[in-house]
């Protein structure tokens, strides 16, 4: 058996979720109101060496899946058009993809768009939300301790 190479994290949502705080000029969109190949080209930028399959494979993938809720898939659009930031999530409360685009980042679009997804959940009823991180990804953890999150027994 290898060594693990990523945890899972996890947030109750128990008690009242803060109101996200987007950044000036930034806001989330409806998944159907942005080009999904702009969706695709951040993930790609986000997670290179090629995690991410083609764009026709991609889009059908999750568009089919039947945890797919396109209301929960949060693009997060700049004032001029520019793609900030996207989560993508699965119906039974789990981030599958949380990217923010390199000129976004560090200003609050990945706290915001967590923040949100976190409401979204709470409002459904879901008691928690899960993802997975690597163990290497050093900002992406201190990001999610921030928010509460904490680690999980895996698989859960």
């Amino acid at each position: 058996m290898g060594r693990q190479s990523h945890i899972r994290l996890r947030k109750q949502l128990d008690t009242p979720i803060a109101a996200p705080a987007w950044p000036a000029g930034i806001a989330p969109v409806a998944f159907g109101s942005v080009d999904p190949r702009l969706v695709h080209a951040l993930l790609d930028v986000a997670f290179p060496g090629g995690l991410i399959v083609p764009f026709e494979d991609w889009y059908g993938n999750l568009t089919s899946d039947a945890e797919f809720d396109a209301t929960l898939c949060i693009p997060a659009l700049a004032e001029d058009g520019s793609l900030a930031g996207f989560a993508q999530c699965w119906t039974p409360g789990f981030v599958k993809d949380l990217a923010v685009a390199p000129g976004y980042r560090r200003k609050g679009v990945g706290t915001a768009l967590m923040l949100h997804v976190f409401a979204l959940f709470a409002a459904r009823g879901t008691a928690y939300v899960d993802l997975k991180v690597e163990l290497s990804e050093g900002p992406a953890r201190r990001l999610y301790a921030r928010l509460g999150m904490i680690e999980a027994e895996y698989p859960v």
